[in-house]
């Protein structure tokens, strides 16, 4: 009877994922996803002959390591990082907030209005997920550039870009969220006499925070590190962001390549910092509605 309890409680355990064979080897995945973000970190604070003449390894031996902040300096002052790095925030903070403020009212709409057509529109929206952004390149520089508005090269252009591409997948997270949402407190909203537009910003919003932190992270992080939307609708160096003044960096200083390490832990900086900043609510935004009960 007890080897066959013991048995029992080590399957319960093994299930569970509470051995310690799982935890190491997840300790082992995650050692070797940092290494090369720590090759990548020192290589940037090393100088040119240091990083041609030794692998970075070489540098973890602090008493023989000349380390230096040059790097950073040359990339944010001399070829205007610090620029792209307020113009890539002038473009992912409205093309963030954009879409999520529609499509929080769409998903709403979905989840607690009845209309006809609901469920065959909400499949439509949710099968746009599935059409690259790379096939609408050709016909949106025809509507957005000189023979229709005439706005490539200006902000305008790659907000409306980034919001429309980004409503689907808002509109899904935000409307799976919502359906998990109790009935009794919108049916006593109703009761009380609440309009749509009152039960909307005084009960949905609050409750949908984890939801809207989730896709926040999803689009910001989708913003930041774009560089085809960039490239294409932002031509020249007066609204440049962060992606595109990076590739040129590598196209300009091939032989000072650790500059370029430099300039990838600029760019790399906000999107950690938002993730981490978000990351309580971004599990529960994204498993809310796989389960019911």
């Amino acid at each position: 009877m007890s080897t066959t309890t013991d048995t029992k409680a080590m399957s319960s355990t093994s299930r569970r994922g509470g051995g310690p064979a799982p935890r190491i080897g997840l300790l082992i995945v995650c050692l070797l996803w940092t290494i090369p973000t720590l090759g990548l970190l020192i290589t940037s604070v090393r100088g040119s002959d240091d990083a041609n003449g030794s692998g970075w390894w070489n540098a973890l031996a602090f008493w023989q390591s000349d380390w230096t902040l040059s790097n950073y300096d040359a990339v944010i002052n001399t070829n205007d990082m610090g620029t792209a790095f307020l113009n890539s925030f002038i473009v992912a903070i409205p093309a963030t907030v954009i879409p999520i403020m529609f499509a929080a009212f769409a998903a709403y709409a979905f989840t607690f209005m009845r209309f006809p057509g609901r469920d065959v529109l909400f499949i439509v929206i949710v099968a746009l997920l599935v059409v690259p952004i790379q096939v609408a390149f050709v016909p949106m520089l025809n509507f957005l550039g000189p023979d229709g508005l005439d706005i490539v090269g200006q902000y305008l252009a790659v907000w409306i870009l980034h919001t429309a591409f980004g409503m689907p997948l808002a509109i899904y997270l935000l409307r799976n969220y919502m359906t998990t949402l109790p009935a009794s407190v919108i049916e006593s909203a109703e009761v009380d006499g609440a309009t749509h537009f009152q039960t909307f910003w005084r009960l949905i919003i609050p409750m949908s925070v984890p939801a809207l932190a989730a896709f926040a992270i999803f689009q910001f992080l989708w913003v930041w590190n774009d560089l085809l939307i960039a490239l294409l609708f932002l031509p020249g160096s007066e609204n440049q962001v962060v992606t595109v003044n990076l590739a040129q960096l590598n196209g300009r200083l091939g032989e000072g390549w650790q500059l370029l390490t430099a300039g990838a832990f600029v760019t790399m900086m906000v999107p950690l910092i938002v993730f981490f900043s978000l990351q309580r609510y971004f599990v529960r935004g994204l498993t809310a509605g796989s389960v019911k009960g």
